[in-house]
């Protein structure tokens, strides 16, 4: 396939941007949370673990820990207890402590408002950033990439790369600032409801007209 140039990408972005704005008008992250700290939280815990399982786990963990401050006072094998459903328990209690040590201690117990400062939080690299900056803070200072996002991206040929950095640098240059949050949940929300990655339902898709379907096996039709 022949591969596209910066302005035929800007134009097919701003398609895919519409018709999934028609689906999803109102996206947002299905992890539950009221502040940055427990949003923050919940994003570690959903590392290769459901959202779902996740906001089962997180209503015990705040009220044991509602702040990171108060999460100081846990140990590790405490921290385990409650998070073990997750998966990768050992890393994630590790992380979260440390977190709440330097957003403690460096940060006055508030959650740092920049990217820079973000990905020095033990735990937290540039997705898990871009998602609590937006989700809490309402700031675009980056796209978050997860595995829906490179997959579908990448399906729709709005990038050649499948480094999730090389990724997220392609979709700024595409997708107006004030939309990359947006375009993060909206991506995800398609991924789990269309466009899955072993099976998706092409027949159903809403892009099936302008989708090259990179990546997708010849079991799943196109739409008619």
């Amino acid at each position: 396939m022949k591969k596209a140039g910066e302005a035929e990408r800007r134009a097919r972005a701003a398609e895919v941007l519409a018709r999934l704005a028609r689906r999803y008008p109102r996206p947002g992250t299905m992890l539950e949370h009221s502040n940055a700290w427990e949003l923050l939280v919940a994003t570690v815990l959903a590392a290769q673990c459901t959202d779902a399982r996740v906001n089962t786990i997180t209503p015990v963990f705040f009220q044991r820990w509602p702040t990171p401050q108060a999460l100081l006072s846990a140990t590790q094998e405490e921290v385990e207890s409650v998070i073990r459903p997750t998966g990768f328990y050992h890393n994630k209690a590790r992380n979260l402590l440390g977190a709440a040590r330097r957003v403690t201690h460096e940060h006055g117990g508030e959650v740092p408002r920049t990217l820079a400062e973000l990905v020095q939080v033990p735990g937290v690299a540039r997705k898990t950033a871009n998602v609590v900056l937006w989700g809490a803070y309402g700031i675009n200072e980056g796209l978050a990439v997860d595995t829906h996002v490179k997959r579908i991206s990448y399906r729709l040929a709005l990038t050649d790369n499948t480094d999730p950095v090389r990724i997220e640098r392609d979709l700024m240059k595409i997708f107006p600032r004030d939309s990359w949050g947006d375009v993060n949940h909206r991506l995800v929300w398609f991924g789990r409801d269309v466009c899955d990655a072993r099976k998706p339902r092409c027949g159903d898709c809403d892009m099936a007209d302008l989708c090259p379907r990179r990546d997708v096996k010849k079991t799943a039709p196109p739409r008619p």
